[in-house]
């Protein structure tokens, strides 16, 4: 990539990182949820196409370590659910974990991502998406101090700083504010997404599950009040630089991409030796390697 080309890509995902921005959404996660990993590549798409009206909040619910209390004790039933939802959504997540490599203690790797989240917001995302590739692709125990340092490494925190922070008072009391949060928005389902505009002191406007794209565009004008055009797509070389890590079902619901259509533009760049094939039980993954 040129170095015109470079600044090109910073300004289209940096310079709205210093404005003001008119809504701010919530999302409810749970670091092991499937569902929640789904919820990605629509999230991807609205930030590139809207971006430049809205700032995203992970607040981490700790809904499946209490709902599925039972099943962890039943590790077949964990498996089950992960592989339906994998063929269901496209993005693949290897039930076998909870057969081969199950999670004993859910919670720390939530206390993990609200101490990467004390090296800035950014970090946290950074933090978390790694934490998804390593449970829901290599099928690794993320509530493992080792994966979770390996993790902080990747995602290119201060270690030191990581490993002081992972057991403090700090990041207990962000996942404590986290856990309130969920039960004061009457969240009862995860992945949940609440829209709230800054500006106004209306309600936020709550949804809960996985939808089609167009709901959460539709939700997104509704707070605005207006129906702003999305901003240009990236090239698909810049979008894989820019994320360095990506699903086949990412790309395809970014760009509106048949899978057909997606393995061909990234068997170009696989050719340009650009990116990197991934294979995963479920599709592929690429890797920026530009």
């Amino acid at each position: 990539m040129s170095d015109n080309q470079n600044t090109n890509v910073k300004a289209q995902y940096g310079f709205v990182d210093f404005l003001q921005k008119p809504v701010e959404i919530y999302v409810f996660i749970d670091p092991l949820c499937p569902e929640c990993w789904s919820l990605e590549p629509y999230l991807k798409k609205l930030t590139i196409e809207y971006g430049r009206y809205f700032t995203i909040r992970p607040i981490l619910s700790g809904q499946l370590a209490t709902l599925n209390k039972d099943k962890f004790d039943r590790p077949q039933d964990l498996r089950d659910i992960w592989e339906k939802t994998a063929k269901r959504t496209g993005m693949s997540c290897d039930g076998d974990l909870w057969i081969e490599n199950p999670i004993s203690t859910p919670w720390l790797a939530s206390l993990a991502i609200k101490a990467a989240e004390l090296q800035g917001k950014k970090a946290g995302r950074r933090f978390l998406r790694r934490l998804q590739e390593s449970l829901f692709l290599h099928k690794m125990n993320i509530a493992d101090e080792t994966i979770l340092y390996q993790c902080a490494v990747e995602s290119k925190l201060d270690l030191d700083e990581f490993q002081y922070d992972l057991y403090s008072a700090s990041a207990k009391k962000a996942f404590q504010c986290d856990l309130k949060l969920t039960k004061e928005m009457d969240v009862e389902y995860i992945p949940t997404m609440v829209f709230f505009n800054q500006s106004a002191d209306e309600e936020g406007i709550k949804i809960s599950g996985l939808y089609p794209y167009t709901i959460y565009v539709k939700v997104l004008k509704q707070m605005l009040q207006k129906d702003p055009t999305p901003a240009p797509k990236p090239e698909l070389e810049d979008f894989l630089a820019h994320y360095g890590f990506v699903g086949n079902k990412e790309i395809s619901v970014v760009y509106d991409w048949s899978n057909v259509k997606t393995a061909n533009e990234m068997k170009k760049l696989q050719l340009k030796q650009l990116a990197k094939k991934v294979p995963v039980k479920y599709g592929t993954f690429w890797k920026y390697i530009g």
